[in-house]
């Protein structure tokens, strides 16, 4: 069995007695794609910081992989327009050394950019630009929060199949948040549904159809459509051919 990069057990935190996360519990395994989802105030940035070591929870467990190594992705970067960067300055603020920045910038796709200014990049450019940062020090768990923000439709896609591709070269697990429910189902292994506590998790095609999920976003999202022939447990793993029409469960707890 794989070593648990991170578990998270029972954890709560709650700011001017107000309870922001309830009984959270969250184990990642290497390899993993997992995403969190949620609305608004449900929790997700106060446990991606908990994660990180940014905040300290105010109760439960927290047991952390000897050898974790935390590549993280922030929501965005503010730009001061009369400071201009270029792209390798932005690089070599974390990481000197000039082959590794241009490793990072391959493995991401925009190596011809290296001498551009931060603020001529795209959208789609600059999301890369900052995944070229988290991976520098070959973290084995990346964290990115909404990483597919201000980037167009076709760049999202782009950007989820760069992930998945990162994931398989780094052999990294990955902790996503993400507000996009349509493209992100198809890109991940485990969708964990929080608002406070966890309302259910498991695969995409079974939160999609959960009713707690259903009861947050509601029916007319159709967050994913996944065609195959087989069926899938709690963890995404395949486990029999399937002729019929799906009968997938997931877990729904309530706090």
């Amino acid at each position: 069995m794989n070593q648990l990069l991170v578990q998270l057990r029972n954890i709560g935190k709650a700011f001017r007695g107000h309870d922001v996360l309830v009984g959270v519990d969250l184990s990642i395994l290497p390899g993993q794609i997992i995403t969190l989802i949620g609305p608004n105030g449900a929790g997700k940035t106060t446990l991606v910081k908990i994660v990180l070591g940014l905040l300290k929870a105010d109760g439960g467990q927290i047991q952390l992989a000897p050898d974790l190594r935390i590549g993280y992705m922030p929501q965005k970067l503010q730009l001061d327009p009369t400071l201009p960067i270029t792209l390798r300055r932005f690089l070599a603020l974390a990481e000197s050394n000039h082959q590794l920045c241009l490793s990072a910038l391959r493995e991401v796709g925009i190596e011809r950019l290296i001498d551009q200014p931060l603020q001529s990049l795209s959208g789609g450019e600059m999301q890369r630009a900052l995944l070229a940062r988290a991976i520098l020090r070959k973290p084995n768990l990346l964290v990115l929060d909404e990483p597919v923000q201000g980037v167009d439709v076709a760049g999202q896609e782009s950007l989820y199949r760069l992930i998945g591709q990162l994931r398989d070269r780094l052999h990294c697990a990955v902790l996503m948040v993400s507000h996009d429910l349509h493209l992100v189902m198809s890109a991940t292994d485990e969708v964990i549904c929080l608002n406070q506590h966890i309302c259910c998790h498991g695969h995409p095609d079974q939160v999609s159809s959960n009713p707690a999920f259903l009861e947050l976003f509601g029916s007319k999202t159709a967050p994913y459509t996944h065609h195959h022939n087989h069926r899938h447990n709690l963890h995404g793993d395949v486990i029999e051919p399937q002729t019929s029409s799906h009968q997938h469960s997931s877990e729904c707890r309530h706090d």
